[in-house]
């Protein structure tokens, strides 16, 4: 699944994981607090402080597009796994599917479907009814059966065209 990455690509990964750790966090303070030490030998100079303004704004500004490149991955993949959850569920909507191309409107129209929802079950206040033990039961019982039906299925299809040969 995973082809050739482009030098981009492997470089934004690796940035990503090397500045997300404990240990690029103490370098950075190990950074401030060695910036900090050597105020008084360079008398606070404005060269002193220009170092350290110039270092984080670059690194700021070059983390921003790191961040950005990470998060844009990170949400396209939420959203193709939820939409393999929603195409695999036999009771959502595959309306559902894609929805974040809609506008704000199409979005807004959708939130408040999803409200009324959520009003009507808050008016069955007990919880038990529909997050009870029996009820996971029931549920993981229909979707072991579905699942054994849909193998069966699979495989005297897979019988008959053998002796269809």
């Amino acid at each position: 699944m995973v082809d050739k990455l482009n030098l981009f690509e492997r470089f934004a990964n690796w940035a990503t994981k090397a500045t997300g750790s404990a240990t690029a966090f103490i370098l950075a303070v190990a950074i401030i607090v060695i910036w900090g030490i050597t105020g008084p030998i360079f008398k606070y100079s404005d060269v002193w402080q220009l170092v350290i303004n110039t270092g984080t704004t670059i690194i700021t500004f070059l983390m921003v597009f790191l961040i950005q490149k990470s998060q844009n991955k990170d949400s396209k993949a939420i959203h193709l796994k939820l939409n393999e959850l929603i195409a695999a569920n036999k009771y959502a909507s595959n309306r559902m599917v894609d929805i974040e191309d809609l506008s704000e409107k199409e979005l807004d129209k959708l939130h408040n479907f999803y409200s009324t929802l959520s009003d009507l079950a808050e008016k069955n206040e007990d919880i038990h009814k529909s997050h009870s033990i029996d009820a996971a039961r029931k549920n993981h019982k229909r979707k072991t059966i579905s699942l054994e039906e849909d193998i069966l299925k699979k495989h005297e299809g897979e019988h008959k065209s053998t002796q269809n040969e």
